[in-house]
């Protein structure tokens, strides 16, 4: 679980909540079922409309996946120069093909990393590597960002469908007040509500699971980034050390591998 996401959101909530309390002891005038299908039902609707089913139930996907932890965290960076680094005193050693016990077990583990190592043993050179990987890595962001495009879409349509939402309570409002003109505060209360759901809806879930999707598609690029790079002097057959220098001027200086504080095997 991602503790960082379920308390910020949990206290969002809370706040959100608390003001509600302070501010009035009639919680039920916030609870407008009609409202609140209105604007999730419109948004999902028009989701649907616009984008491929497939694509969306990613995108939704994308809002539970946020509350658990990333696949790729900061550190495991320095871990992705060390298993380079590995490789390549295994090729100084024993060649090429050493590292084709390694791409076997790596094919049920990291689509990504099989294919690249696979490259490698194939005798491509490092120009042809990184070019093939860098390939695969952008097509692939692609792919992934497009749930992110559509929690984005969502999120700019939620406040619209509140609005609609808010039109309807007002019209009915405005159809009573004829007979009883004291429920023209208490319509107007409930026809806000819809309006209140989408921007709810919008910043308080959709932007935000958004922005987190796209940083952690961000992130795994950058660490296929690096490890492109490291495949390629690998192919071109270039020393432990160039490679651990020309990997790590693409990390933080904090999180550099160094091949002589490493443990010795």
């Amino acid at each position: 679980m991602s503790l960082p996401t379920i308390i910020a959101f949990s206290l969002s909530l809370m706040l959100f909540l608390g003001s509600i309390v302070e501010s009035t002891t009639n919680f039920k005038i916030f609870l407008h079922l009609t409202g609140f299908l209105m604007v999730v039902g419109g948004t999902l609707a028009a989701t649907h409309v616009g984008f491929e089913a497939r694509y969306v139930k990613q995108a939704l996907g994308n809002i539970k996946a946020i509350f658990f932890s990333p696949k790729m965290a900061r550190g495991m960076l320095t871990n992705e120069v060390a298993r380079v680094i590995r490789w390549g005193y295994m090729v100084q050693k024993s060649g090429i093909p050493a590292l084709e016990s390694d791409s076997k077990s790596l094919k049920s583990q990291d689509a990504f990393l099989a294919f690249g190592v696979n490259l490698v043993i194939s005798g491509y050179t490092g120009a042809e590597v990184r070019q093939l990987l860098e390939n695969q890595i952008e097509t692939t962001f692609q792919r992934h960002t497009v749930p992110v495009e559509i929690l984005k879409y969502m999120a700019s349509n939620a406040p619209a469908f509140g609005m609609m939402a808010t039109l309807v309570g007002l019209v009915i409002m405005l159809d009573n007040m004829g007979s009883d003109p004291s429920k023209l505060g208490p319509g107007m209360a409930v026809g806000l509500l819809g309006t209140l759901y989408g921007v709810l809806f919008a910043r308080l879930i959709l932007m935000p699971a958004a922005e987190k999707a796209h940083q952690r598609e961000s992130i795994i690029r950058f660490r296929n980034m690096l490890v492109a790079e490291g495949l390629a002097l690998l192919a071109d057959r270039r020393n432990p050390r160039f490679i651990q220098d020309a990997m790590n001027s693409y990390l933080d200086p904090a999180i550099h591998f160094d091949i002589d504080k490493a443990p010795k095997k």
